[in-house]
């Protein structure tokens, strides 16, 4: 029997859940069911059918493409992905009753710029059941507006749920009723955060709009799995394990970290090589699968870092103590040993269950220190004895640098960290940006060496695996930056095929450039998320072939898989069985999908938190002027950067007082009618903050505009070309 056939036709006939579905194939065993449910879940996998919100199969037709609606910050445009990766346009008039976040079926109308356009036909699942809004009372009548901007409608509070909130305060509410065509959608408190300005309320609004867990808080069942673990390595675990106990090993983190996941060790060989040892806690030994700690690592996916508040993936018995390198306290790792030549190349390398003993806890800035030769007496006392292992490692770490420069890795792209000081309240004193020292590239470059070494033996033996992808950069944003870079007299051309050669070519000639930080952030706008899967595409920005996740297990749950992986392929000589071949295969899609989803929730809820707290502290600097850069055009005005502060805002049109300007979408410019002055990306101008919603992290700036005109420069090809026609 063809059960796919057979399924195909049952479900094109009728509308049914997988129950009735069952049904329909009459008087057969219990492992033919058991294949029709396999069958039915790689079907809706491949994209091939969907599910209503009543659970009933459909067949998904050429012009109709099931994806999550996502809109626009302003909540007027959205769009559709597809399983398959295409992009669907859906304005605001075709967007029916769906909400962001809500997964949907669309139809293929016609086309939208670039892309093809359609329309909502059918909500599937609603994505959106809690957010954090703001009240807004009018007399007996209760409504929440949302914070977030992508969610264009307000929700009527009924009386008796209203839990005696008062106008202006922010709350978390149940969605009870989806809008439809002629009314709001309806909500209850189930929560009163706070009141606006009160500094404590901005992690309480993250943590609610993106449904983040509460810091160390876990389910009873997790914490008393994680409490049953011993504190202590105990005799068995030894069992196996390769003794690395007596070796030079230790930690560098920064000042505050207390989860250490990865521990490094370094030797010169007697042949002029070099032996890097990478070892990394071995938190499968501890993490079971399918118990109750991993499931919550599933389900959390990553640990989440929001300024000075951590909500990690694994209880603190495990993060901070069990399964963390701390000095001088025997732990369990994954140890990879590499021979690497003057080159930079690996010459051999082996990975084996291990157990170390940390000799020092060290933090970035003291190794910095060291380096820098800036160390004072009691650093030196402290540390110095390791000054020949800093040096050996930084002169690999150029060795490593350097071959991946060679090979087209991206390198030298500002990492954007900053540093919030507060006051004695609470408020934003002060915004830092956060320079990285030599130790923090040493270690980048031994990570990113590991997690390369550990990709290839999957990649080259083509078994199932999780790899860290990058896709190629979308082309026609590589076209916007192409027409900048012309625009400020850069030239450069850019091939059919690009590669990261290409790109970093474009920063080096460009590092002495005075808008060298906007180029550089225009070139990272082209690239794509990396991004987690099951099929290797290779990382453009890396210029690497194979690359994973392996360093962090304790914050990331691709890491943890990633162990529990290389434990098999240990165990069965350097292989997987056929039991496991079929088990990773099956499993590891929805794995990766998974972890992309809720790094990518962690991420934006890290930029929430930045972004109200950047807002915070522009709200004690109302009218004073500022130094900015153009970071981007729109036909209703433009963005602009406070480097120093790395503070985003916009000027709108509306404030350009000296002319009327005009948005030339080709050129990404405005132009002033009368005056001619042009405004670019990249151009340079002074500010004044003039509003800030803390609560959306919006800020409007006004210009400060020079009475010195910025006109286009005449084209003479265009005239030549005129009079030869």
């Amino acid at each position: 029997m063809n059960i796919e056939k057979k399924l195909l036709e049952i479900i094109k006939e009728e509308e049914l859940i997988q129950k009735e579905i069952i049904k329909r194939f009459g008087k057969i065993t219990n492992e033919e069911k058991k294949e029709v449910r396999k069958t039915l879940k790689d079907l809706y996998k491949k994209d091939v059918v969907y599910k209503d919100q009543k659970n009933r199969y459909h067949i998904k037709t050429e012009h109709k493409v099931v994806g999550t609606i996502e809109f626009t910050r302003r909540g007027t445009m959205a769009f559709v992905t597809g399983k398959s990766g295409e992009e669907v346009a859906i304005t605001i008039e075709n967007a029916g009753n769906a909400m962001h976040g809500d997964r949907v079926l669309i139809e293929k109308i016609g086309k939208w710029r670039d892309l093809d356009s359609g329309k909502v036909v059918k909500i599937l699942k609603r994505g959106t059941k809690t957010l954090v809004g703001q009240v807004q009372k009018k007399k007996s009548t209760c409504f929440v507006i949302p914070i977030e901007s992508k969610i264009n409608s307000d929700f009527y509070i009924p009386k008796k749920y209203e839990k005696n909130v008062k106008n202006g305060q922010i709350v978390k509410i149940e969605v009870i009723k989806y809008k439809t065509k002629v009314k709001n959608p309806e909500a209850k408190v189930i929560e009163i955060l706070g009141n606006e300005n009160e500094p404590k309320i901005d992690l309480p609004i993250v943590l609610a709009k993106h449904d983040l867990p509460e810091p160390k808080k876990f389910k009873e069942n997790v914490m008393n799995e994680a409490r049953s673990i011993p504190n202590k390595i105990i005799k068995k675990d030894l069992k196996g394990r390769k003794d690395f106990r007596n070796d030079l090993i230790f930690t560098i983190d920064g000042d505050t970290a207390k989860d250490f996941d990865d521990a490094v060790g370094i030797k010169k060989l007697d042949n002029g090589n070099y032996e890097l040892g990478v070892h990394i806690a071995d938190v499968s030994n501890y993490v079971k699968e399918n118990k109750p700690l991993d499931l919550e690592a599933y389900r959390r996916g990553t640990s989440v870092y929001l300024i000075d508040t951590v909500i990690p993936m694994l209880p603190h018995e495990l993060s901070d103590w069990i399964c963390s390198l701390v000095e001088n306290e025997e732990r369990l790792t994954m140890s990879l040993i590499m021979e690497i030549n003057k080159n930079g190349d690996i010459v051999s390398s082996n990975i084996y269950n291990g157990v170390i003993k940390s000799k020092k806890r060290l933090t970035y800035k003291k190794v910095n220190l060291i380096l820098n030769n800036e160390a004072d007496e009691k650093l030196e006392k402290e540390i110095g004895w390791l000054r020949p292992q800093f040096e050996l490692m930084k002169e690999l770490m150029e060795i490593l640098r350097e071959n991946r420069k060679k090979r087209g890795s991206i390198l030298d792209i500002e990492s954007g960290e900053i540093y919030f000081e507060f006051d004695e309240k609470g408020f934003v004193k002060d915004i830092i940006p956060v320079e990285r020292g030599i130790s923090e590239v040493i270690i980048e470059e031994f990570m990113i060496k590991a997690n390369e070494v550990i990709a290839s033996y999957f990649f080259d033996k083509e078994l199932p695996f999780i790899y860290r992808v990058h896709a190629n950069p979308d082309p026609q944003l590589l076209i916007q930056l192409k027409n900048y870079l012309d625009i400020i007299g850069v030239k450069v051309d850019l091939p059919n095929k690009i590669t990261s050669n290409v790109l970093q070519e474009i920063l080096n000639n460009t590092k002495n450039h005075p808008l060298s930080k906007s180029i550089q952030k225009l070139l990272v706008r082209t690239m794509k998320r990396a991004i987690y899967s099951d099929e290797n595409i290779g990382h453009f920005g890396l210029g690497s072939s194979a690359y994973t996740h392996f360093t962090s297990p304790i914050r990331r749950y691709p890491d943890l898989i990633v162990h529990r992986m290389l434990k098999k392929y240990i165990k069965n000589n350097y292989k997987l069985t056929k039991e496991d071949i079929e088990k990773y295969r099956k499993i590891l899609p929805e794995i990766a999908e998974q972890s992309s989803k809720n790094e990518r929730n962690a991420n934006e809820a890290e930029w929430d938190l930045y972004d109200m707290k950047k807002a915070e502290y522009m709200q004690s600097h109302l009218s004073e002027e500022f130094e900015v850069f153009i970071t981007g055009i729109t036909k209703f005005g433009f963005f602009v950067e406070i480097p120093e502060k790395m503070i985003n805002g916009l000027v709108h049109v509306s404030e350009l007082k000296d002319d009327y300007y005009n948005y030339r979408e080709k050129d990404n410019m405005l132009i002033g009618e009368k005056t001619k002055r042009i405004l670019k990306v990249g151009d340079k101008l002074k500010v004044k903050a003039v509003k800030v919603n803390k609560l959306k992290a919006e800020i409007d700036f006004i210009p400060i505009l020079e009475k010195k005109l910025n006109k286009p420069k005449k084209n003479r090809k265009n005239k030549k070309s005129k009079k030869r026609r």
